[in-house]
């Protein structure tokens, strides 16, 4: 269904959305963005990445300043590399977590992710132990007991199953840890990211719009996996990509064309 007004704010997921296949945002995505921004429109990433991942993505789209990250749990204004807000799991509540998944998935290993003041902050934000296994090749991981990992407050925990798939390690944890913490993913292979109860991309972006006077019917927002979908079904018009895990197509007002084939451009075209 088409939206007739134009947005007044437009939030988009990065990974599958914003990037194309060859992990760049496509040259028709930045045109639009920066036309939306010249309008006066308010434009927020909303992503499950840390604040250290998002100055490469606006280093592509130069017009863009906030990034809503760690599915909500952290507000990173990336002009000022400034962190203005976070939500966490306390200690307690991850060594809680960690017995729960120990009890439910055995086996399974655990991460933490950390944030400072800034995107880099001297020292290392995100730490693993050894059973864990990462899910892309390139991490910036420092390995440690678990210990260690529960010993301070995180944005969240990640739990990786490679043997299993995402939505199955949901399916079996929701009963056991779903009142401790929120639960989704964005790696559909054996990778489950938890946050504190009730977080979400949903009430990370509630949060920007609220600071910009914008209510929820006014904003559009784009995502492609299930870490998204609070998000859409908050907006005014939720778009999922054409290459959007079926959760999102369930629950969107609008799927577009995939992320390789100017999925978000094609959208944000109609009025910019």
């Amino acid at each position: 269904m088409e939206r007739v007004q134009a947005p007044k704010l437009v939030a988009t997921d990065v990974d599958g959305t914003l990037l194309g296949p060859d992990d760049h945002v496509p040259a028709r995505a930045v045109a639009a963005i920066e036309r939306l921004v010249a309008a006066g429109v308010g434009f927020v990433l909303v992503t499950g990445r840390p604040p250290r991942w998002i100055p490469p993505v606006l280093a592509e789209v130069p017009v863009a300043r906030l990034a809503v990250c760690a599915n909500g749990g952290v507000l990173y204004d990336a002009v000022d590399d400034r962190v203005l807000w976070t939500r966490t799991l306390a200690p307690d509540a991850l060594d809680e977590l960690a017995t729960s998944v120990a009890e439910v998935l055995p086996g399974s290993g655990l991460a933490v992710e950390r944030v400072g003041e800034r995107a880099v902050d001297g020292f290392a934000p995100f730490i693993a132990e050894p059973a864990y296994k990462h899910a892309w090749p390139d991490s910036d991981n420092a390995v440690t007991h678990r210990d260690e990992l529960l010993s301070l407050p995180a944005v969240k925990m990640l739990v990786r199953s490679p043997g299993l798939s995402s939505d199955a390690m949901v399916a079996a944890l929701t009963p056991v840890v779903g009142h401790l913490a929120d639960l989704t993913f964005s790696h559909p292979r054996g990778l489950v990211e938890m946050s504190p109860p009730g977080v979400t991309k949903a009430t990370g972006l509630a949060e920007v719009a609220a600071r910009a006077g914008v209510e929820a019917a006014d904003v559009v927002a784009f995502g492609d996996m299930p870490n998204d979908l609070e998000m859409l079904r908050w907006v005014g018009h939720g778009v999922a990509m054409g290459n959007a895990h079926p959760a999102l197509r369930e629950v969107a007002d609008e799927i577009t064309a995939t992320n390789g084939e100017d999925g978000l451009a094609l959208v944000l075209e109609r009025w910019f």
